[in-house]
């Protein structure tokens, strides 16, 4: 296959066993896997295992991808959302890994070239900005969820407020940022 490079082009080229074109999407997306995970594990080595997790999903699903339904960002940035809360929760079940637990810690940075380095800080400028423009109840309902690792039952919870509160928030605001967004984050501006 050529030089894929639309997400909808290395989903293709992936699905069809391409490797190069894995490691094109690693290169593209691997950096926001690697910080989200960690952000939520607060472990380098977990967030790592997660990345690695979320690749080697991508490498056995990608056939199944629907487009239709989001963007390959959104999807990889949700499966290391989720398995780096399965990793918390696992941590969490065991009585030894709690005494163990550490301070959060911020992302360890990557070796990335300037360009690279110079591209993933637009993307995370823009992102922060995204979120910035939200109402600050609809911000900390995403925070508490995405890097916070909690359900929606836990935010209310911790909260204080009705789950349907937490939930029309969270779906509020999801559908900003998707207006926020541009199509490279997810979004559709």
């Amino acid at each position: 296959m050529g030089d894929p490079t639309s997400d909808a082009d290395l989903l293709r080229a992936i699905a069809a066993g391409d490797e190069a074109a894995l490691a094109r999407a690693y290169d593209a997306h691997g950096g926001l896997v690697f910080a989200l995970a960690q952000r939520v594990c607060r472990r380098p080595e977990e967030a790592e295992e997660v990345l690695q997790d979320v690749f080697l999903t991508l490498w056995r699903t990608a056939a199944r991808f629907d487009a239709a339904r989001g963007s390959l960002v959104a999807w990889l940035a949700t499966m290391a959302r989720n398995r780096a809360i399965d990793r918390l929760r696992a941590r969490a079940a065991r009585p030894d890994a709690a005494a163990a637990d550490v301070e959060p810690v911020a992302p360890a940075a990557a070796t990335p070239s300037p360009v690279d380095g110079a591209g993933h800080a637009e993307d995370a400028s823009r992102a922060r900005a995204a979120l910035a423009a939200l109402p600050p109840e609809e911000r900390r309902a995403l925070e508490l969820a995405y890097f916070g690792g909690l359900s929606q039952t836990e935010i209310a919870a911790t909260t204080g407020e009705p789950l349907g509160t937490v939930k029309g928030r969270t779906r509020n605001a999801l559908s900003r940022l998707r207006g926020l967004l541009p199509r490279s984050l997810g979004g559709v501006a």
